[in-house]
């Protein structure tokens, strides 16, 4: 009989190697199913790691890699912070639209003036949305005990609501002969967020990432707070003897993880994305959750599981255009990545273990 034993200590070993082996898993589980599609597992598997880094059209696709992997990895570590204090904010994805709303809103409300503090405005703006957006649950959760999880996860679909109400509303384009949508920001000098370098995808969004990424570290490891942060998810009870108020850590930890995803929004709409519209968000704020496990909620993991991710967002559009794979297809094998995550983590607390079956 096969059966599980809890090990007196996580495994390090088991925990360092389980995300390698989850996207093992997945390349492999992964390639079974763009066969049952039709489509040839290693060419396929081939097309979505290789060709955005080392294909013909590299030199267009590299600088993508920033583009999407700095959303992703913004957010994962806002969630990180609360994930690791066993605070579960799963609604990422509403805050990232309030952000870009807010941001948006400032810089168009100015139009069509130029000036150097407008997007700095904007920065503020997306921060304070995300931020304002994520105190829903913290409030309720503090002050009447309701599930954060739920709370956070409802909020994205009223989000989005809000999302298309503004679209085809208050920040309509007036001049968009009745399409929905803003006004095109990339085409507004004073609230662009452009390349910083031309061409290389390097945009104030990568730099707010890299700088979250040290932020974090300095924070987990150099300070009491991200002590607290960690003793907390680790020890409860250890953490109240010791002082920390549940209260403020949930305020703190929501409150940060959603002003980081604000900015992802607002760096988006003013940069790659260009304008509010109905279909803005693509997914940033879920697939931030799969991030930061993967990079096992340390900042640089998180650092190098946001650059896999983005890898697989570039290479399955690449994959969709060459080898006719459906997005859903592209999805799935996103969404494989966090499964087998998960489902090899048990490794981590738990060995398996033979007993020979007992005789009567």
């Amino acid at each position: 009989m096969i059966r599980l034993e809890k090990r007196p200590q996580p495994s390090r070993g088991w925990s360092i190697a389980t995300p390698l082996v989850a996207v093992l898993a997945t390349m492999l589980f992964g390639g079974l199913l763009f066969g049952v599609l039709g489509t040839n597992p290693l060419q396929a598997i081939e097309t979505i790691f290789w060709e955005p880094l080392f294909g013909e059209f590299a030199f267009y696709y590299r600088p993508q890699l920033l583009v999407k992997g700095a959303p992703l990895v913004l957010i994962a570590i806002g969630l990180s912070l609360g994930f690791r204090a066993g605070i579960w904010n799963i609604g990422a994805e509403g805050q990232y639209i309030i952000g870009a709303l807010t941001g948006a809103a400032v810089g168009l409300a100015f139009y069509p003036l130029e000036a150097w503090y407008i997007f700095p405005l904007m920065v503020i703006a997306g921060a304070l949305g995300g931020w304002l957006w994520a105190m829903i649950p913290a409030f309720l959760k503090v002050r009447f005990g309701t599930n954060e999880i739920l709370v956070s996860l409802m909020l994205v679909y009223v989000a989005e609501q809000f999302l298309a109400s503004m679209s085809l509303g208050l920040l309509k384009n007036p001049e968009g002969f009745g399409f929905p949508g803003s006004r095109n920001l990339q085409q507004y000098d004073s609230a662009h967020n452009a390349d910083l370098i031309a061409n290389t995808g390097m945009h104030w969004g990568v730099v707010a990432a890299l700088i979250a990424v040290i932020f974090a570290y300095v924070l987990l490891n150099r300070h009491m707070l991200g002590f607290h942060i960690r003793l907390t998810g680790e020890a409860p009870r250890a953490a109240r003897f010791a002082g920390v108020r549940p209260s403020r850590l949930i305020l703190l930890c929501l409150g940060m993880s959603g002003a980081l995803a604000g900015l992802a929004g607002m760096f988006e709409v003013s940069g790659p994305a260009g304008q509010v519209s109905i279909d803005f968000n693509v997914g940033y704020g879920f697939t931030a959750i799969i991030v930061a496990f993967l990079g096992r909620l340390h900042p640089v993991g998180i650092l190098l599981a946001g650059g896999l991710m983005a890898l697989t967002y570039i290479g399955g559009e690449i994959a969709q255009g060459q080898l006719g794979l459906p997005a859903a297809a592209i999805q799935v094998f996103q969404g494989m990545l966090l499964f087998f995550l998960l489902a090899l983590d048990l490794l981590t607390n738990y060995r398996i273990a033979l007993q020979k079956p007992e005789v009567a």
